[in-house]
């Protein structure tokens, strides 16, 4: 299989710490977060701005690349699923994908609501949200 190099561009600062801990999706508790980017990244922030939403890209580092089926949501009750079929952050590429709602932008840190990743997650891109104006 082909394999295609990615660029880690940032990382979030977050006060989730522990996977087990930490809300498995936005509205679920996560807490407000800060996307720090790498210096060299300044210019590709420009256009982005305070009280707009934007689709996040993260690589799910702590997440395990080998599983192929889960019990959605961890509910063992529940039937298995492949994970093509769920949000799970176990999957053979693990990319997550968030929406979120900038608060601030000082330089090259982006303040953002409700984000659910876990401190020190690796920043891949961001991408505006399509709205049907756009």
């Amino acid at each position: 299989m082909t394999e295609y190099p990615v660029r880690v561009i940032g990382r979030v600062e977050s006060s989730l710490t522990d996977p087990a801990a930490a809300p498995r999706q936005a509205d679920e508790g996560a807490p407000d977060a800060w996307l720090v980017f790498d210096d060299r990244y300044a210019p590709a922030l420009q256009g982005l701005a305070p009280g707009t939403d934007v689709l996040l890209l993260t690589w799910l580092d702590r997440a395990e690349r080998d599983t192929l089926t889960v019990h959605p949501r961890g509910d063992a009750t529940r039937p298995r699923a492949g994970v093509f079929a769920t949000r799970s952050p176990d999957r053979p590429n693990p990319i997550g994908l968030h929406q979120v709602h900038i608060l601030t932008i000082a330089g090259t840190r982006v303040h953002v609501r409700h984000l659910e990743a876990l401190d020190a997650t690796p920043i891949l891109d961001v991408k505006p949200l399509l709205t049907p104006d756009r």
